[in-house]
């Protein structure tokens, strides 16, 4: 089988030979690229297509990694790629990853791009626990995150729920806590409502900057023993070296700084450390295999090249790169505020037209209620007319009765001499028919009264349907009346804006007076570290009550113990340096 698997290799060199190319596939944190290289090209023309490629110009933070038995490995700037133990299998597939982590990102970052890769990066190793972070920290990171991705927030389009596909907080803290994935999306989105102004490039240096004082943070470690055989972690990163507990990836033993540091060397599987202090003995370590000594000589030197060249004078690429980045950040602060007027603009006419719509609504509803009431008014006065003629006939009616009741007691008076008995009964008869005369001229009497009453009803009806007429008039005049002018009301109809011949001048008195902003921001910020705190300590003391205390990790409990005694990665990384180089070399060869 081996002589079988030396033949194929030595087949895919010949065709790769006879081919003069070969084909390398490269992940970065976004997308995949394939690209098709020339078999004399060493490492440094490869990297140099792909910083091309995706527009970067920070590339000293970044490389080509690639895996060689269960070892991570940095493609050779200065080597042909082919000479190398890259793998045989076309395409040839390398990561570009940040190789050097900045001591500070908002001052060593320039490029947004750079940003970008860094944000992506950190966040999987956070979600990956390659980096461990406390659960407070994790929920600040997810509405970072979570802004960098959707913008600003807006109850109307992020409801609840819409976080549910999301992978925001590491597996160790969901499962640390007695929590649903709702309570955990409302905590993340309450966070994320605070964010609110900010644009996705501010988002993610906020989430570098929380990050990066993250104890892991940066940290690639190794195992290690010293001379008497103890096992311990050796951690490269942008101070310095540290050395660990295998079992406390979180709280160095002690720390050497790059600027202590004269010399760095392997032989075999030796590694061999001079302090500058040339009166303090040299201290060596082993390392298992001699590949891992030379990453780690690699990681090494990159390392105390970035950190001696932040404290020189930066090169002309990188002040002129920084001053692009400053007028950048100008020009983008300026269509910033223009946009942010703009849309003030278009709200506040959105605004007025509501306004507008909900006063014709109300005059609409107003005109209605008019119009019923005088439909009303007409439908109650023709109802009147009609009775108040009911009654006048009824009037004239009994009137004519009581003239024809007259009549008839003339007569019987006339025939009534025609007996004493026959006087009787008319006498009788007569006095029935002034009781009946009677009452039909008090019936009559009340008709009367009842007919100028209504009389008097139709008369307040009419004068009931002439109000509700005025009312209506007055109604229509004000829906005809036209409001003044708004200022809103001079944006164009469909509030689009052309950019084409946007242009600013930036002056120098513009220059110094955003400088200056750009100054106060820092200043601003450096006040704001203190409510970021006091925001970490209020989100930590929400969950406490749910946290089932038997999950904690070891780096959980080690994290809250640093916690409680005040101590923090810097404030370590100090005291471990105020010590003297001798007696922290004497205490590592004693571990």
């Amino acid at each position: 089988m081996a002589s079988a698997l030396a033949a194929r290799m030595g087949l895919n060199s010949l065709l790769r030979k006879q081919a003069r190319t070969f084909r390398v596939r490269i992940c970065t944190m976004e997308s995949d690229m394939e690209f098709s290289c020339e078999i004399k090209w060493k490492g440094k023309d490869l990297f140099d297509l792909v910083c091309r490629t995706l527009g970067l110009r920070e590339t000293w933070f970044f490389g080509l990694s690639y895996s060689v038995k269960d070892t991570v490995a940095w493609l050779k700037m200065d080597k042909k790629v082919l000479d190398q133990e890259v793998p045989k299998e076309e395409p040839i597939v390398f990561h570009f990853l940040a190789k050097f982590y900045p001591e500070n990102a908002e001052e060593e970052l320039v490029q947004d791009i750079t940003q970008h890769l860094f944000f992506l990066q950190v966040k999987k190793k956070i979600l990956e626990e390659e980096i461990h972070c406390p659960p407070e920290a994790s929920v600040l990171l997810a509405s970072y995150a979570v802004h960098a991705k959707y913008g600003d927030y807006d109850p109307e389009v992020h409801k609840p729920g819409f976080l549910a596909e999301e992978e925001l907080l590491p597996k160790r803290v969901i499962n640390l806590y007695q929590m649903t994935p709702e309570m955990w999306e409302e905590r993340i989105t309450a966070c994320y409502a605070e964010h609110r102004g900010r644009t996705r490039d501010q988002a993610e240096m906020e989430y570098l900057k929380i990050a990066q004082d993250l104890d892991m943070y940066g940290v690639n470690y190794f195992l290690i023993k010293n001379k008497k055989g103890t096992d311990l972690l050796l951690g490269v990163d942008a101070l310095g070296l540290h050395i660990y507990d295998p079992n406390n990836k979180l709280t160095p033993k002690c720390s050497f700084p790059w600027n202590e540091i004269r010399n760095i060397s392997y032989s075999d599987k030796e590694f061999t450390i001079k302090p500058l202090d040339k009166k303090t003995n040299v201290f060596k370590f082993n390392s298992s295999r001699l590949r891992v000594n030379k990453l780690i000589l690699q990681l090494c030197i990159g390392n105390h090249d970035l950190f001696m060249r932040r404290r020189r004078v930066d090169s002309l690429e990188v002040q002129q790169m920084k001053a692009q980045a400053r007028e950048e950040r100008a020009r983008k602060q300026v269509e910033r505020q223009r946009l942010q007027r703009e849309k003030q603009l278009r709200e506040e006419a959105e605004r007025a037209r509501d306004e507008l719509e909900r006063r014709l609504v109300q005059l609409q509803d107003e005109a209605h209620m008019a119009n019923e009431a005088l439909l009303r008014s007409e439908q109650t006065a023709d109802l009147l007319a009609e009775k108040a003629q009911i009654a006048e006939e009824e009037a004239k009616l009994l009137a004519q009765k009581a003239a024809e009741a007259e009549a008839e007691m003339q007569r019987i008076k006339v025939t009534a001499m025609r007996g004493q008995e026959e006087r009787r009964l008319m006498e009788q008869k007569m006095l029935e028919a002034e009781m009946l005369a009677l009452t039909m001229a008090e019936e009559s009497e009340r008709r009367a009264k009842e007919a100028e009453q209504l009389k008097q009803d139709l008369q307040e009806a009419r004068d009931s349907e002439r109000r509700a007429k005025n009312k209506l008039l007055e109604i229509t005049s004000k829906a005809a009346y036209v409001p003044p002018s708004h200022p809103a009301d001079n944006l164009p109809g469909d509030l689009s804006f052309s950019r084409e011949n946007l242009s600013f001048d930036f002056k120098d008195t513009d220059m110094k007076r955003l400088s200056m902003e750009i100054e106060k921001e820092k200043v601003e910020y450096m006040e704001k570290s203190k409510h970021l705190q006091e925001q970490l300590n209020e989100l930590k003391t929400e969950i406490e009550s749910l946290k089932m205390k038997e999950r904690e990790s070891p780096l959980d409990i080690i994290h809250n113990q640093n916690t409680e005694q005040g101590t923090s990665k810097h404030s370590n990384f100090k005291k471990l340096t105020l010590q003297s180089t001798k007696s922290r070399v004497a205490f590592f060869e004693e571990l």
